[in-house]
């Protein structure tokens, strides 16, 4: 394996509410090698983009907490670091593109402006040379126009350019590690294949690893090289993403594999396709044993007394289950 850039251990992540304590994270171990994307999957609430947002420290606290694990960045632990230390890594050594562009950028400032501030933030430049770098990654991100483009403001702009513009911003600082956040989850298909193809270019142009958080097993099978599959706040299945297709051994990951729709058929038939019954527990108090034991078909009496840990099964598959 490559030189890990971060590594995650044992990284629980909690948010106090009226109603109790939400173990939104609880138990996740992740790591990601220089130049790899890794790509972190599950339903809406299993924990993905708490566990992305930790990683930064973007969390509000309070509410939120982070209750046990470490966050090694190049074998720094960024847990305990201050908001000052991690200005310095944020935007610079670690960039993010957060799921939905028009809340995440500013409507009453151009985008140009917006990207120039990420440069001037961590480089020692002065305004104009920071507009011409905003133009310049504004144009590596086909961005038409880029120099009129620069003056218009968020609200100017398609659900594509300003899924690029948010690209530009995360990248203009040539960072080594990309966190994408659902990013082709509020475009239509067209525009998604762009967004992943301009993924991959920046990736080969700035030699970076990305951590890519999605819920469409299609967009994983397209740009992954290894998966970590989340459900109810764990990690329940880890693999290279060829070994995970061909051979899924964790019931929830079979279920979302039956579940993308198939072109092919056999016979020319139609065929329904595959839906998980239930729905991922209350993070306020989670079942007992395997999260997914009250939507498992091979659910056992066992598996409701004791949570299987994460174990190595063959090469570098993972998985916790108890029918390994």
């Amino acid at each position: 394996m490559a030189e890990a850039l971060l590594d995650i251990r044992g990284l629980k992540t909690h948010f106090k509410t009226d109603d109790g304590m939400v173990r939104a994270v609880d138990g996740v171990d992740l790591t990601i090698s220089r130049g790899e994307t890794l790509s972190v999957v599950g339903e809406s609430g299993c924990g993905k983009t708490v566990t992305a947002m930790t990683i930064l420290k973007l969390i509000a606290m309070p509410p939120g907490k982070i209750v046990e694990g470490r966050i090694l960045w190049k074998g720094r632990d960024l847990v305990p670091l201050d908001a000052g230390e991690m200005r310095h890594i944020r935007g610079r050594e670690i960039g993010i593109i957060f799921q939905e562009p028009m809340t995440a950028l500013n409507p009453v400032y151009p985008v140009g402006e917006q990207i120039a501030e990420v440069v001037r933030a961590h480089q020692d430049v002065n305004r104009r040379e920071a507009m011409d770098r905003a133009v310049e990654m504004l144009r590596l991100v086909h961005v038409p126009a880029a120099e009129r483009r620069v003056r218009d403001y968020p609200h100017q702009l398609s659900g594509g350019m300003r899924q690029r513009v948010m690209i530009a911003m995360a990248l203009v600082c040539s960072p080594e590690l990309l966190i994408a956040d659902e990013p082709t989850t509020a475009l239509d298909v067209t525009v998604q294949a762009q967004i992943l193809d301009l993924l991959q270019e920046m990736k080969s142009r700035f030699g970076m690893a990305i951590m890519l958080i999605t819920h469409a097993m299609g967009v994983v099978a397209e740009v992954a090289q290894r998966v970590a599959v989340m459900y109810a706040g764990r990690v329940v299945e880890e693999a290279p993403a060829e070994a995970l297709f061909a051979r899924p051994l964790h019931p929830y990951t079979q279920g979302l594999i039956r579940s993308i729709p198939r072109l092919d058929s056999e016979n020319g038939k139609k065929r329904r396709l595959d839906t998980i019954t239930g729905s991922v527990p209350s993070l306020l108090n989670p079942p007992p044993g395997c999260r997914f034991a009250p939507r498992c078909a091979f659910a056992i009496a066992a598996c409701t007394r004791e949570g299987p840990e994460l174990r190595t099964i063959e090469g570098d598959h993972k998985v916790a289950c108890i029918l390994y």
